[in-house]
């Protein structure tokens, strides 16, 4: 078993700075009383009272720069920086015990740091993955968060805060994110305890402090109107503009489309669309038990839809989301990779939703 502390075979020694770069005090003074040796007849030995000083001297600044070394790597460690928690491999290994090769356990803090979710925000196909698992994470585990996940988690809720504010765009899913961790911390500040939370209690308050100003930033977005020659969505034929209402999976964004203009209202109140998409999110046993009929004994497809979803969790759609390999145990983006041993990699892969991705890490 490798020995991880320090050094037993030497006491150690201080290190300064020459013209030739860094060096070990003892050599450096060797070289030093060599120098001084060979040039005793061109001028006089320095003083016993000198070189103690100059010991002393070199001893202190020896030791203010150990001083300083180790507090670089105590805060590249605790990720102080406003980057995410650097690591060269973007892929983490998922073990539930310990063994003779690996000791301790994989933690939900450590996989969060490893998985490279600042670069994920920034693609389109993953940014509602990453939202949706923030807010997971806000509702059941985060006070299971180290130190320094709790930093990245906060660095990356600031990215995209900034990546909607200047993109305009899902404002709306921000917003959900951000109420439901403002309305956990409130809880487990007032109602659990203090001592839940990892972390000074004052840390927390300036957190929530920024919560509300995010807020109150998103509730001031103004959606600019962009003014330009090109086609657009209203520009296309009816048939077009009723399949691409088709292609949405959330009934709150085709309210909003229905908003823009008259036709696209028309089209957004279409029966056959709204049924389409309660047959997409929910089973059909499940409309027996919340049938919703209008007054003339026909279905209300669209009320059926947000009754629903109040009681039955709808269906995840992702564009991309985490790979799990089964054979290897790794989590890891499909774009990455990760080094597998097995045959035939892909067919051992299955993708992972943020609810499995926290599943993962209970023991």
């Amino acid at each position: 078993m490798p020995f991880l502390g320090q050094d037993w075979r030497s006491p150690g020694g201080y290190w300064v700075k020459s013209d030739d770069g860094w060096k070990r005090f003892e050599f450096y003074r060797r070289e030093e009383e060599e120098e001084s040796s060979s040039s005793s007849r061109h001028r006089r030995q320095p003083e016993l009272g000198q070189l103690q000083e100059e010991s002393q001297e070199n001893r202190i600044i020896g030791e203010d720069c150990e001083v300083i070394v180790k507090k670089r790597k105590k805060d590249h460690f605790n990720n102080n920086t406003k980057t995410q928690y650097f690591c060269q491999e973007k892929w983490i290994y998922v073990h539930k015990g310990s063994t003779r090769e690996r000791h301790g356990y994989c933690t939900l803090g450590e996989a969060f740091n490893r998985l490279d979710f600042s670069s994920a925000i920034q693609d389109m196909r993953r940014f509602n993955y990453v939202v949706k698992l923030l807010q997971l994470i806000a509702n059941s585990q985060l006070t299971s968060l180290s130190g320094a996940a709790q930093k990245n988690y906060f660095n990356i809720l600031e990215k995209i805060v900034r990546k909607v504010l200047e993109d305009q765009q899902n404002p709306r899913l921000i917003k959900n994110l951000l109420q439901d961790l403002g309305s956990a911390l409130c809880i487990l500040v007032r109602e659990v305890g203090r001592c839940v939370l990892v972390g000074n209690i004052n840390i927390w308050v300036c957190r929530m402090e920024t919560i509300l100003n995010w807020q109150h930033q998103l509730n001031n977005l103004q959606i600019t109107r962009q003014m330009n020659t090109r086609t657009t969505l209203s520009d296309l034929p009816l048939h077009m503009q009723n399949s691409i209402l088709y292609r949405f999976s959330d009934g709150l964004d085709i309210i909003s489309l229905g908003q823009v203009t008259s036709t696209l209202h028309m089209l957004s109140e279409d029966r056959h669309l709204w049924k389409k998409l309660c047959q997409y999110h929910f089973a059909e046993t499940q409309f027996c038990r919340h049938l919703m009929l209008t007054e003339n004994g026909c279905v209300d497809w669209k009320l059926m839809y947000f009754t629903l979803q109040k009681y039955c969790p709808k269906k995840e759609q992702y564009g991309d989301a985490l790979q799990f390999c089964r054979h290897c145990s790794i989590l890891f983006w499909k774009d990455t990779g990760h080094p597998c041993t097995a045959n035939n990699p892909e067919s051992c892969s299955t993708p992972v939703s943020p609810q499995h991705f926290i599943d993962l890490f209970k023991f």
